[in-house]
């Protein structure tokens, strides 16, 4: 039996400010010298990074779609280790989960799993008395979600705020926790993917975290939400340990996993699997780095923005150089998305490292979505066959060479799809996935590193 203090943050829909306040408490509890665990629900990266600023650790994302229901509390209280307090942002709207599934992978869902209490983020803007008929309609929908607070977001005026407070009083029996006004100081950017990561605004994001703790702390009452976040009963459950979900290798290979801003989409649980899984992870920046770290055994590339980066991707030719030499020599090689435009030819027009016989450019369109996939072939990720779940997210498009090998299979809506490239010592494809759901990725990858490591593999280390 476990008990961590904890509240789930959540909102009518997308767009009400739940990044901000969340943000902000995390922040604003986080200056009263408290440990706060931050989490987030869904498959988002961005979001996490603004709270890690705030609380000074890992944020982590809870998805019950590509982690499984079954895991949520463990994953949580494993990230909530040690913490006085946890604070989860939801996403989307309360019960908005994952398409034409009910409510899985909701934050509804996912408040229920932690037994949490929630408090919703309401966008006070152009209403009056209505707001109690819509604070009423979420607090009776699912009797097993217990909405214990309201904050309102973008309050005009101390007459707005009254009457506001006034009619949730008298309509709804949810309390009010707090009251923001309108700030332009803590809007955070965003461009065609969402918000822009903090790791992209240093000095700028931490102004801005900085900005939404001081607005928090003015605004709502932290004793009664900390009062609050105390009402969480009991979990059950034992903390996720990443070390009983795989069997380590030997040898203990070195595996460089690419960060910094053109690949900051990582979730915390993939590094921690493939340490427990015998390997030594070493991040290292594409940015800036001129060679892999020495001694690489495999390599692991994950999403974020390298089309914003192209020219010093593409300008940083020994890295990409060296990328390649570890491909030809069988090095195995994980990416994802924007790992595998990385991998590819040219990324709208400028070279990358060729690895893969792939263009690939920017276009308007959005792909997005929850996939249920299968390996098509074997790769250092697994056998042909082996199931998982993932997030798909891009505005990219590759155009794939001839003869290639397709990492995944799923079906639309539209009807059945391949995506991606597999074979060998390869595996790059656009699908996001969340090793924590499939933890047998990390054990293969780590054995795959081993055996490269060893000269046993499909090349010899150079």
């Amino acid at each position: 039996m476990s008990t961590v203090p904890r509240l789930v943050v959540a909102a009518p829909s997308s767009g009400a400010g739940k990044t901000t306040v969340a943000t902000g408490l995390i922040a604003a509890l986080a200056a009263r010298g408290l440990a706060v665990s931050p989490h987030k629900v869904g498959p988002d990266y961005i979001d996490p990074g603004y709270h890690a600023l705030a609380a000074g650790r890992p944020g982590r994302n809870l998805d019950a779609f590509m982690c499984g229901p079954e895991r949520i509390a463990r994953l949580f209280l494993h990230g909530a280790a040690g913490a006085d307090v946890a604070v989860v942002e939801g996403v989307m709207g309360l019960f908005d989960g994952a398409s034409g599934r009910g409510e899985l992978a909701s934050t509804a869902h996912v408040a229920k799993l932690l037994r949490a209490p929630v408090v919703l983020v309401v966008d006070g803007s152009s209403q009056s008395r209505s707001v109690a008929a819509l604070v009423h309609g979420f607090a009776s929908w699912d009797p097993q979600v217990r909405l214990a607070g309201v904050i309102l977001n973008r309050v005009a005026s101390d007459r707005h705020e009254q009457l506001l407070r006034e009619a949730l009083e008298e309509g709804s029996g949810v309390p009010v926790l707090g009251a923001l006004r309108r700030s332009a100081a803590v809007a955070t950017p965003s461009r065609h993917l969402g918000l822009i990561p903090a790791v992209e605004r240093s000095a700028e994001a931490l102004k801005a975290v900085a900005d939404m703790g001081s607005l928090v702390a003015a605004s709502v009452d932290l004793d009664a939400v900390l009062e609050l976040a105390r009402t969480a009963p009991e979990l059950a459950d034992d903390p996720w340990d990443p070390s009983a979900e795989v069997a380590p290798v030997g040898g203990r290979p070195r595996i460089a996993v690419a960060g910094g801003a053109a690949f900051s989409f990582s979730y915390a649980e993939n590094a921690e699997l493939l340490g427990a899984a015998g390997a030594e992870v070493v991040p290292f920046d594409p940015l800036h780095a001129s060679a892999l770290p020495e001694g690489t055994a495999g390599l692991v590339v994950g999403g974020g923005f390298p089309e914003l980066y192209v020219r010093e991707l593409s300008g940083n030719a020994a890295l990409r150089s060296a990328i390649s030499a570890f491909a030809a020599a069988g090095g195995p090689i994980a990416a994802e998305c924007a790992g595998l435009l990385y991998l590819g030819r040219e990324l709208d027009g400028l070279p990358m490292c060729g690895v893969l016989d792939t263009t690939a450019r920017m276009t308007e369109r959005l792909t997005l979505g929850y996939r249920e996939a299968v390996a098509l072939h074997d790769s250092p990720l697994g056998p042909a066959g082996t199931r998982v779940r993932g997030h798909e997210f891009h505005r990219t498009v590759c155009e794939p060479g001839a003869g290639d090998h397709p990492a995944w299979g799923w079906r639309l809506p539209t009807g059945p799809r391949t995506e991606g490239f597999a074979g060998g010592n390869v595996h790059a494809s656009y699908l996001h996935l969340h090793w924590a759901g499939t933890p047998e990725l990390a054990s293969s990858f780590a054995a795959a590193a081993a055996a490269f490591d060893a000269g046993t593999g499909p090349g010899t280390r150079t």
